[in-house]
């Protein structure tokens, strides 16, 4: 694979009204909204499933179905210290979101709170990066870049291929003890530490570990182009 067919890393940081929820973080300022993941049922219906973590469950709910960036909000389940819910993202131009599944964009991380998007997008190419950031400044939607990268190649260089927050949790639980047995820091321990629910540190960590095996352990095959005549 040559460098420029590399996929790339972008982390960004967006207000919430240009992304999702924003009415629901300005009701409920003290929730944590953490996305789990994000599929898309048809071309035109994108389904977030996240977390929230706070106190106001019941207010988050009212306010959040009322919300126009979202519609049809479900509650899938119920633990300790946060719920998991289901719901769509209401397409609009003038949104990162619709920007984001428009121009091939993959959610890997995604985390609002004080009415904040913190986003970190995969893109397959350069080419895709370059279209959303044009996308962003010919609709005037405000996002600030923090970081632009390529994940590593494990075949080429020998590193795993994480990313850098699946990267920087992976150590900080080996620091902390977490890999030990017994374990010196328990999970919600941890993601206490990071300031994270129990939920979004078991995604990151099931991340983390799937790049590591699947980069360290298989082997693709030859891609055609590098086998000559």
């Amino acid at each position: 694979m040559s460098r420029r067919d590399m996929s790339i890393i972008a982390e960004f940081s967006v207000p919430a009204e240009e992304f999702a929820l924003y009415e629901t973080m300005c009701e409920v300022p003290g929730m944590t909204v953490e996305v789990e993941r994000v599929v898309a049922h048809e071309a035109d219906c994108i389904v977030p499933y996240f977390w929230t973590s706070g106190e106001k469950y019941e207010t988050f709910e009212r306010v959040a179905n009322d919300d126009p960036s979202v519609r049809d909000l479900t509650k899938l389940d119920e633990v300790r210290d946060a719920n998991l819910y289901r719901a769509e993202w209401v397409e609009d131009v003038e949104t990162v979101a619709y920007t984001m599944t428009r121009t091939g964009a993959t959610l890997l991380d995604a985390t609002g709170k004080d009415g904040r998007w913190t986003l970190q997008l995969r893109f397959d190419t350069s080419e895709g990066t370059t279209a959303f950031q044009r996308y962003l400044e010919e609709n005037e939607l405000e996002a600030e870049l923090h970081r632009l990268y390529e994940p590593t190649q494990p075949r080429l260089d020998g590193q795993p291929g994480l990313t850098d927050i699946q990267h920087e949790t992976l150590v900080i639980a080996l620091e902390r003890g977490y890999y030990n047995t017994p374990r010196d820091v328990s999970m919600s321990e941890l993601a206490a530490e990071l300031g994270i629910s129990q939920q979004a540190l078991s995604k990151r960590l099931r991340g983390g570990h799937h790049t590591l095996v699947e980069n360290s352990l298989t082997i693709d095959p030859p891609n055609a182009d590098d086998r000559g005549p």
